[in-house]
Formats: C-alpha cells, sequence, structure tokens
C-alpha cells in the first residue's frame, strides 16, 4: 500500500467531480433542500418533523453517495480508465482507498451541510448532541459510496447504474422503521430488516434523538453500519481486475 499512489488517486477523482457541477449540487445542494422541503410539509406538525429529520439526515447521505460513486465509478470503468492504472504498479488495495477516499471528503463536506440547516437553520432538537449526528450521517454516506463503488462493476452504462438505487435503497427505506416502528410490521419483514444496512442508521438517528450521549445501542448501531461498509469495499476490490 502506498500512500502517495492513495492521494494521488483521491486527488484526480475529486479534480474531476470539481468540474461537475451538477454532480456537486446534487450531493451538497439536493439533501439540504429536501430536508427543508420537509419542513414546510410538516408545517403545522413541528414534533413531527423534529422526529424525522434526523432521520432523514441517515438516509439522504445513503442514497446520494450511492448513486454519486456508482455513477463516477461506472464512467472510469467504461472509459478504461480503471483498466489503465491497473496496468500500472498500483495495487487494487490503493487504487479502491483512493476513490474511497475522494468520496469520504465528499460525504464529509455533506454531512456538515446536511446536519447545519437541520440542527442549526431549521433548528431540530436531539438529546445527543450535534456530533452524534454528524458521525452517523458521514458512516451512512461511506456506506452508500462503498454499495456505490460495489455495483458499478454490475452495470454496462449509467442508466443501469442508476436502475440498481430502487434495488438496493427503496426496500431498504420502506422497512427500515422510517415510517412505522419495526416492532409493529410482520414478523418477515423484522427478519429482513434486521440484516440491511439502513435499518442500523434510522435506529442510531432514533437513538440520538431520544438518548442523551452515547449509548451503547448507538456504538452497536454504529459499528454494524461501518461493518457492512468495509464489507461493500471489499467486495469492490474483488471486482478489480490487473490487465494481464
Amino acid at each position: 500500500m502506498s500512500l502517495r499512489r492513495i492521494f494521488a488517486t483521491a486527488a484526480r477523482v475529486l479534480l474531476q467531480l470539481r468540474h461537475d457541477p451538477r454532480t456537486l449540487a446534487l450531493v451538497l445542494v439536493v439533501p439540504c433542500v429536501l430536508i427543508t422541503l420537509f419542513k414546510y410539509v410538516f408545517n403545522d406538525a413541528p414534533a413531527a418533523f423534529n422526529n424525522l429529520a434526523p432521520m432523514l439526515l441517515g438516509i439522504f447521505p445513503f442514497v446520494v453517495m450511492f448513486v454519486v460513486s456508482s455513477v463516477a465509478t461506472l464512467r472510469e470503468r467504461t472509459a478504461g480508465t480503471l483498466e489503465r492504472l491497473m496496468t500500472l504498479p498500483m495495487s487494487r488495495l490503493d487504487l479502491l482507498l483512493g476513490y474511497a477516499l475522494a468520496f469520504t471528503f465528499l460525504a464529509l463536506i455533506q454531512s456538515m451541510l446536511a446536519s447545519w440547516v437541520t440542527l442549526g437553520l431549521l433548528e431540530v432538537t436531539v438529546e445527543a448532541g450535534a456530533l452524534p449526528v454528524f458521525v452517523t450521517a458521514v458512516i451512512t454516506g461511506l456506506l452508500g459510496m462503498a454499495l456505490g463503488l460495489f455495483v458499478s462493476a454490475f452495470a454496462r452504462n449509467e442508466f443501469q447504474a442508476v436502475q440498481f438505487l430502487p434495488a438496493f435503497a427503496l426496500p431498504q427505506i420502506l422497512i427500515c422503521g422510517l415510517f412505522i416502528d419495526r416492532e409493529k410490521m410482520a414478523e418477515v419483514l423484522q427478519w429482513i430488516s434486521s440484516v440491511l444496512p439502513l435499518t442500523y442508521s434510522v435506529d442510531a438517528m432514533k437513538n440520538i434523538t431520544e438518548h442523551s450521549g452515547w449509548t451503547s445501542d448507538l456504538v452497536f448501531d454504529l459499528l454494524i453500519i461501518g461493518a457492512f461498509a468495509l464489507v461493500a469495499l471489499a467486495a469492490g476490490a474483488a471486482t478489480l481486475r490487473r490487465r494481464d
């Protein structure tokens, strides 16, 4: 593993994204706009919005980073950039960590902006404070990024990459506990939701809203999300093949 190669790869990816204002708007602006929209949807029910907004911060980073990382990586695959890089004396780990570092930086900026809008401008209150909200949003964004890197190997064009979003995200959003407590769902859905990573992001945000400090349940949820992200990154590394 070479730190120089990792940082060089991350800098190249960020430079490409810098010249793509639509992608930057999707990552940085859209989550803030959507959360603000929900504020006025629940204009006459501020308590409901206060409970919902933190959970949205556990979902929007996942969805946005999944789309951006899958499409951006697919462009590199279809353009042959990844294959050319793999002919160089660069390990798969260097390459993958470079991409992960670049998208991690984006996830950090996105989470900072979305958390500031939610907790600051929209005056949402949580018992645990701003730091756990920010950390959970970042880790969830990293999970979306890792899954996006992985699924990009199975798409032939950008449209197919976006098609993976309903398959990966929508079922999780429906049964993660956002709309109704999981205990009130059919038992089979409870079992399924227990093995889906977005469930633990929503659980973490609920814990942050209701309890002060870093509770053991919150730490457990974050560890589960992080474990899912590491597994997805490992699976993404397996899809990289060095040209003979």
